[in-house]
């Protein structure tokens, strides 16, 4: 067997070493590798990578959910894992979010329940019991306890009455479409065709503080300014009312319908709203002239918005089926949630620790998300949570890289959305450009920009009185 080698003499390939030649300083430190940017940017490819890889939203349903369409979720403010739905059948239901199993569920009203939310525990007699307020269709508010032990889990429905847990009731002139309690004081307002505000303790309304709209579909205490509220109605206008002065203050209107609001529980002066023109508009009250953001995405009308406890995220909920989650500073969605079997969805809320989201939908079904699609809650070790945080520092750094921005915006939609979406740019791009071409030939028109677009007129309730002094005044001249 033959072998053959290859040589070469080394004066042909081995540099010769000069001694005028200066070597390179090269420091083996290795927190200062030469290619430190190029390993730290495949670590964040490699995150970014893992986090659509175990990206799973979706954790499941509660209980059995509804039998007919959830229009109607509240949050217990005291509690990580109580959660309030009403149906349109008019069954209010107590959760338990831990074990997604039903606490108690009362029949309560005849017909389709607008309004219902989780009384301050502090005002209750023991200091830790939960009441619920509901209110609907058949003209009356009720007050529930969830906590006595009438609702064990043996009772069934054919043997618990539909008075169980009821303690007293409310009975209006109208039907009630919104309802809201006070953070500190035993008052509550509702809405619908008069906007009235109740103390518990009074069988009658309190105040009267309608301010133009026929019907009034979505109440709102503030969180902070507790003294704060605001509502929707039916022609298009949202009204901020001070109850220290018991009265209105301010009204904006707008091009379509508002349908749900909520303050931002960190900044007392925020507020967004959810709007009939697919999108979601952040407003400061202080200055109504203009939307602080927009945000948009939706391709059918939002039918409900929540803010996350920290404040700086926000879940939205439409009648295309989805549900997005915003960052407060960014007007595109970071998420979008969907399943093949859920309907047009009426109801989001964040949980209390801002991990979870629940969804209602007119499916019946009360849906449970990760807040973070690709987080998990499990236990994590000392070195696994440095791993986590550091990855996330990471994807923050190299988030404008092309292949890295490219990965972690994908998601996939149902085919729907994604054709409504590509006609709706269209539609949209068509639009400006007219606008653009009509500028060019009227010089004289005013450029609008998209934060105030939506916006049709403010009024203050000072303004409001002059105008009706004046007009009093002229007609007895």
């Amino acid at each position: 067997m033959k072998i053959k080698t290859i040589s070469r003499s080394a004066d042909d390939y081995v540099p010769v070493k000069s001694t005028q030649e200066s070597q390179l300083p090269r420091n083996l430190d290795p927190a200062l590798h030469p290619f430190e940017r190029a390993r730290e940017y495949t670590k964040a490819l490699n995150a970014t990578k893992m986090e659509r890889m175990f990206a799973k939203p979706f954790i499941g349903q509660l209980g059995y959910g509804h039998r007919d369409g959830v229009y109607t979720i509240a949050k217990n403010y005291h509690a990580l894992n109580k959660l309030a739905s009403a149906s349109a059948d008019g069954v209010v239901k107590y959760w338990n979010m831990s074990t997604r199993e039903e606490i108690c569920s009362f029949k309560a009203h005849y017909g389709l329940v607008h309004g219902l939310c989780v009384t301050p525990q502090h005002l209750s007699a023991s200091k830790n019991e939960n009441y619920m307020l509901s209110c609907g269709d058949d003209k009356t508010v009720k007050l529930w306890s969830v906590n006595t032990e009438d609702f064990s889990s043996s009772k069934n429905d054919e043997e618990r009455s539909s008075t169980d847990g009821l303690i007293k009731t409310f009975h209006g002139e109208h039907a009630f479409l919104g309802i809201d309690h006070h953070r500190s004081k035993p008052y509550f307002v509702t809405g619908g065709a008069e906007i009235n505000l109740w103390d518990s303790a009074r069988s009658r309304p309190t105040a009267n503080l309608s301010w133009g709209a026929d019907n009034v579909s979505t109440v709102k205490f503030n969180q902070n300014e507790t003294d704060i509220f605001a509502s929707a109605g039916s022609d298009n206008s949202v009204v901020l009312y001070d109850l220290r002065t018991n009265s209105p203050t301010q009204k904006f209107t707008q091009r379509m319908r508002t349908n749900a609001l909520c303050w931002n529980p960190m900044e007392a002066y925020n507020f967004v709203v959810a709007s009939e023109d697919h999108n979601a508009y952040y407003y400061d009250m202080r200055n109504l002239s203009r939307a602080l953001h927009v945000f948009k995405d939706h391709v059918s009308a939002v039918m409900d918005v929540d803010f996350s406890p920290t404040g700086d995220e926000i879940v939205t909920g439409s009648y295309d089926k989805t549900i997005r989650i915003y960052q407060v500073k960014h007007g595109h969605s970071r998420e979008v949630y969907h399943t093949k079997r859920m309907q047009h969805v009426f109801q989001v809320k964040y949980s209390m620790d801002s991990k979870y989201i629940m969804s209602g939908s007119d499916d019946g079904n009360i849906r449970m998300w990760r807040a973070k699609a690709w987080e998990r809650s499990s236990v994590k070790t000392t070195r696994e949570k440095n791993k986590l945080e550091y990855d996330e520092k990471l994807k923050e750094r190299y988030r404008y890289m092309p292949e890295i921005s490219r990965i972690s915006r994908h998601r996939h939609v149902p085919k729907v959305v994604k054709k409504a979406q590509e006609i709706k740019n269209v539609e949209i791009g068509s639009m400006k450009r007219r606008e653009v071409n009509e500028r060019r030939t009227n010089k004289d028109m005013a450029f609008v920009p998209e934060r105030k677009k939506q916006i049709v007129g403010v009024v203050h309730q000072y303004q409001d009185n002059k105008r009706e002094k004046s007009s009093d005044a002229d007609q007895r001249n």
